[in-house]
């Protein structure tokens, strides 16, 4: 066994790396389907979207080839509605509430149809907003944003239409944020995230700083002294560790940085293992495990402590890793990572991976989680792998968080009103807050901090 890149073809690469959800073919498809709508009143698919999108409304407008005013209606409310048409779990939002699921037939394909208005939109850069003159006085109503992700930029963007000037600090080399490099390649393209980026900002008025990282080449005081209000969207930090022994064998990466990889290095060059354990059963430790088995391996195991019913990716999600092959191990705890000692010279004795151990779990009363918590059985299983991804999760900031002053909950930001924290003038929203949700809530987020910080601008320019 062993870890290696350009493992495939170029052509092969092209083909499982392809888009998972091609779009309409052509115009006639998309009225068929926008036309088997039958536009509910109070309708259950608007109100299951964590940004209110009036889905009746722009399914209605693309029956009409009115896909300018399509485009609008879906990024009033959502400016990133182009990249949630591909990433959003849909199954279980909008799609979900479809009420052709009651009736037992085939829900409206909406993302689909939300992809066929916002796509010529965000390519040709349609300007569907005029932005508003009239700005707060004082510092000329400008504000910082933190982080150049889903939340920063819808911040930024709503903002940016009511003619606040926004400056936006991006420790990265692009924005996108968790669109651009957390996410699987399959889904969105560089790309395509590149172009939706491009396309927010066309709107005038946002002004993106990359490579500045807050604490380190801008400082939260610094923001409050230059800026009427600051917005902090910095998402969430480093990985969760396992803290079993092994961990720091050669061979074990976490699935951020394993995806982070494939977005910006490109396929041949990301190395992979010929037996690779994933351990998680969230929505990035299926990206890792799809993408790992797409990039050459030859067995993906997916390794979970609880059992199917209790997993946190959707049905659809699993379905995808199980058709591409991964392999799923329910029921297993890890508890050590096996290796060898590749240099016998090294006292450290790093080695490299051989196995993943775990314990064997069952299932006893709910814990704090509300899920039943796994219990050891006594047994032990070993799994032979050269590679080990691990996919439980990220944590906030805190030191960064408790350095600024900033009232927190184990790193997470505590806000007020959806957004106020307990810094006059700083506002916060997106994974920052929540610890770790989907783009859509991202978005939300964005808005709602836009709302307070308009809000506080009125009253520093009473």
């Amino acid at each position: 066994m062993a870890i290696q890149n350009n493992r495939l073809s170029e052509k092969d690469y092209a083909e499982n790396f392809s888009d998972i959800h091609p779009p309409f073919e052509n115009k006639e498809a998309a009225l068929v389907e926008a036309n088997r709508c039958i536009f509910c009143y109070d309708a259950p698919c608007t109100k299951s979207c964590p940004t209110s999108i009036n889905i009746p409304k722009f399914i209605k407008q693309i029956t009409t080839d009115n896909i300018k005013g399509s485009a609008h209606t879906i990024f009033i409310s959502n400016i990133f509605g182009g990249g949630c048409s591909r990433v959003c779990p849909v199954e279980k939002l909008c799609e979900g509430a479809c009420v052709y699921n009651l009736l037992h037939e085939q829900p409206i394909e909406i993302a689909k149809l939300q992809r066929w208005s916002t796509q010529p939109a965000i390519e040709n850069k349609w300007k569907l907003f005029e932005r508003k003159m009239h700005t707060p006085s004082g510092k000329g109503g400008k504000v910082a944003i933190v982080g150049a992700g889903p939340a920063g930029l819808s911040c930024a963007h709503v903002l940016s239409r009511e003619g606040i000037d926004v400056t936006v600090f991006e420790k990265e080399s692009k924005g996108g944020g968790l669109m651009t490099y957390g996410i699987a390649a399959y889904k969105v393209t560089p790309k395509f995230c590149q172009d939706e980026v491009d396309f927010i900002i066309s709107l005038g008025g946002i002004e993106i700083k990359y490579d500045h990282s807050l604490g380190k080449d801008v400082t939260l005081a610094d923001l409050q002294k230059n800026y009427n209000a600051v917005y902090l969207g910095m998402g969430v930090g480093l990985a969760n560790q396992l803290n079993i022994p092994g961990e720091e064998l050669e061979g074990v990466e976490d699935a951020i940085s394993f995806i982070y990889d494939i977005r910006s290095k490109g396929y041949p060059n990301v190395s992979v293992g010929e037996k690779v354990v994933v351990i998680g059963m969230g929505m990035t430790a299926i990206d890792a495990a799809t993408q790992a088995k797409r990039l050459g391996a030859k067995e993906v195991t997916m390794v979970y402590r609880r059992s199917e019913a209790e997993k946190n990716c959707t049905q659809v999600e699993l379905d995808i890793a199980m058709l591409d092959g991964c392999k799923i191990q329910w029921l297993a705890a890890p508890v050590a990572i096996a290796g060898e000692n590749a240099r016998p010279d090294d006292p450290v004795g790093r080695g490299k991976v051989t196995a993943l151990i775990c314990d064997v779990m069952k299932l006893g009363a709910p814990d704090f989680s509300g899920k039943p918590a796994p219990i050891k059985t006594g047994e032990t299983i070993t799994i032979e792998c050269d590679m080990v991804i691990k996919a439980t999760g990220q944590s906030p900031f805190m030191e960064l968080v408790e350095q600024n002053g900033l009232e927190n909950n184990k790193g997470k930001i505590v806000v007020k009103e959806k957004a106020i924290t307990n810094i006059k003038g700083v506002f916060a929203g997106g994974d920052a807050v929540n610890g770790g949700k989907e783009v859509v809530d991202a978005v939300q987020a964005g808005k709602d901090g836009a709302a307070a910080i308009l809000q506080f601008l009125s009253r520093q320019d009473a």
